[in-house]
């Protein structure tokens, strides 16, 4: 059985496999390794886009896509009847985490201007101060899956509520259905979106969204562009009355002349909350975890089924 991988570092992480496994470097989709048959198990590149997926078309043994992504948007819908896609649910939680709070307190505490200051080489106290604080703050997550979790355990320890809110809700672990959003946006001074991005989630932030957020709210989309329309996010944050931090954009990469990088109540990274040393070490185990399920038979973990 041959598995295709994307990075050379990844042989070495898989862990011990079953005999007659082949593992082969496929970094280039326009240079494959050997011939297309025989392919049982792929693993695109991170973040991989059309192009990788055009590949799917000459893959006639394939059985199995994992994605070294947490998001499945990009191949819903475009891998072949019968071939199980999985995405990498967990691997990317504590990364994904810790860019939300950095993103939060950066927001908060006015790190943004404060570093268009020192390039100027100005003491810019007045500029800022005082800023605003984390501590006491309200915080909305809504995508209450793993990478949720992680957030609202690394934010607990700075003082804050939380609301959680999933598709569907669990009222046993206290999480809102994702109907009751309009009646819980206005309690909340902080909203994390970490929501796939499905025919559900598109355009799930607009303007009736946004409204309804109360004055000095802060949107944090750690989640996908197309999450918010970006027409009613860029006419909301020119008036000024929200704040966000975005690493996801629609379109992305965000073209220069785009009015969001102009915007001064606005923090943008260039959707790196995933991309840390961290990531093959940990996105490789669960490569090996299901190359090993694979061949013994048992069930794939992180199955994408109606794009979830």
């Amino acid at each position: 059985m041959k598995v295709w991988i994307p990075h050379r570092a990844g042989r070495a992480l898989l862990g011990d496999l079953p005999p007659g496994v082949t593992v082969e470097l496929l970094e280039d989709p326009a240079r494959l390794p050997s011939s297309p048959a025989g392919v049982r198990f792929w693993v695109p590149p991170f973040l991989a886009g059309p192009e990788a997926g055009a590949l799917l078309a000459e893959l006639p043994d394939l059985a199995v896509v994992q994605l070294l992504s947490a998001g499945a948007d990009a191949w819903v819908g475009r891998v072949p009847a019968g071939v199980t896609l999985c995405d990498a649910r967990g691997v990317h939680d504590s990364a994904t985490a810790e860019w939300v709070v950095a993103a939060v307190l950066c927001a908060l505490r006015g790190f943004a201007p404060l570093a268009r200051a020192q390039a100027r080489h100005e003491w810019a106290y007045a500029e800022v101060a005082p800023t605003d604080e984390l501590a006491g703050k309200r915080v909305l997550i809504v995508g209450a899956g793993s990478i949720g979790a992680a957030v609202r355990a690394r934010l607990a320890p700075f003082e804050v509520t939380f609301t959680l809110v999933a598709r569907t809700p669990r009222p046993a672990e206290g999480v809102h259905g994702v109907d009751e959003l309009p009646a819980l946006l206005p309690e909340a001074d902080i909203v994390v979106l970490l929501v796939p991005l499905t025919e559900q989630t598109r355009g799930l932030v607009d303007e009736k969204f946004l409204a309804a957020m109360p004055d000095g709210a802060l949107l944090v989309n750690a989640a996908r562009g197309p999450v918010a329309r970006t027409s009613a996010l860029v006419a909301e944050l020119a008036s000024g009355r929200l704040r966000a931090a975005l690493d996801v954009t629609d379109p992305e990469p965000l073209p220069a002349d785009h009015p969001l990088w102009e915007l001064p109540n606005v923090l943008l990274t260039p959707h790196v909350a995933g991309s840390v040393r961290g990531l093959l070490p940990r996105a490789y185990r669960l490569v090996g975890e299901q190359l090993r399920r694979f061949v013994t038979g048992e069930p794939l973990a992180n199955r994408v089924v109606d794009g979830y």
